[in-house]
């Protein structure tokens, strides 16, 4: 007879964040319109920057996920890059110029003296000290939602490394271990043996491993891409070329993911008919067709409760680039944190009016 436990099955929401630097300030604009419209999550994932929103919005010191967000990136915007007499572009190479001389006081310090030959150029301490005001790594443990699921990579074994606020504590350093970028020179944390470096290594968009982390419960998913995924002009210029290959390897690649879902829960319905058939065509009329049966009875209920969800519904929030600039995810001004989280509210308000 077929387990009552596999019916049991319930939906989750899952909000999923890229890494993508200072353009992480995109996702908090999504997030307060998300709030606003009274969604509530069951987990949020995320890795790099997006890990970093995600233990925010799960631990929020003050209960006021949105409110939290908000104030961390107004927080560690940098106010020194003048405003009113410099374009978007130009104004992006004077904030990228300012962080790669001076670092940014509340997430990424340069490394003095620099080292000859050191690996890295800027250590994670100050984002350690600003998470601590607006996270309560209390919140983040089995007992509490939203659940919270960011990924990093092991630098010597090159796996993707999963913390799972339900499987384990949490403190700021295994955030931090998710956002320790190699191309900009940041630097790796070390957690429980293992040197990690920024999850979006091996995956921008950590999906897979939010099924991964809990295979039963059907989804329910919205995910934020930083990165447009079309883009109908061609590059003109090797730094066109050079940001636009950025763009491709960073962008949202989750359609495999969704459809191989679809594709399990498939075969699970196949599975669960012929088992039922199997139930009612065959007698078990001896001991050792009784313990056989067992042994079927007990992979299949197995399989059901490892593998048992679909992705019902996939709700997408892209960004787009109306000036395009390679270094625009080491933009920290002020004036573009703000213009990011506007336009993450005013994106995320037409996709859900769309939706509704």
């Amino acid at each position: 007879m077929e387990s009552e436990e596999l019916h049991k099955i319930q939906f989750e929401t899952v909000l999923v964040m890229q890494g993508g630097g200072s353009l992480g300030a995109y996702e908090c604009g999504v997030y307060k319109m998300l709030e606003r419209h009274g969604i509530k999550f069951d987990i949020v994932a995320g890795t790099s920057i997006g890990a970093i929103n995600a233990g925010i919005i799960a631990g929020s010191k003050s209960g006021q996920p949105a409110k939290d967000l908000e104030d961390f990136w107004l927080h560690i915007a940098e106010y020194v890059t003048p405003v009113m007499l410099l374009s978007d572009k130009a104004r992006s190479v004077a904030a990228w110029m300012f962080s790669a001389t001076y670092g940014n006081a509340r997430m990424f310090a340069p490394s003095w003296p620099l080292v000859p030959n050191s690996p890295h150029l800027y250590d994670l301490d100050p984002l350690k000290s600003t998470l601590e005001r607006y996270i309560d790594f209390e919140k983040l443990s089995p007992r509490n939602l939203p659940r919270l699921i960011v990924t990093a990579t092991d630098i010597q074994k090159s796996d993707s490394v999963v913390f799972d606020s339900h499987r384990q504590s949490m403190t700021a350093e295994h955030l931090t271990a998710c956002a320790g970028f190699p191309f900009y020179g940041i630097s790796w944390t070390k957690v429980d043996g293992r040197y990690l470096w920024d999850g979006s290594l091996m995956s921008n968009t950590p999906l897979r491993e939010v099924i991964a982390e809990s295979p039963r419960n059907d989804k329910r998913v919205y995910i934020v891409n930083l990165f447009p995924k079309y883009q109908d002009r061609l590059p003109e210029s090797m730094v066109d070329s050079l940001h636009r290959a950025r763009d491709i390897m960073y962008a949202d690649k989750t359609e495999h993911n969704i459809k191989m879902s679809k594709a399990v829960k498939r075969y699970q319905g196949l599975l669960r008919d012929m088992y039922e058939f199997i139930i009612s065509n065959t007698p078990l009329d001896d001991a050792k067709k009784k313990e056989e049966f067992a042994k079927i009875e007990k992979r299949y209920q197995r399989v059901a409760r490892e593998r048992g969800a679909i992705i019902e519904n996939v709700v997408k929030i892209e960004r787009k680039e109306d000036v395009p600039f390679i270094f625009e995810d080491t933009d920290f001004s002020i004036s573009t944190i703000r213009k990011l989280i506007r336009e993450g509210e005013e994106d995320a308000e037409q996709v859900l009016a769309g939706k509704n």
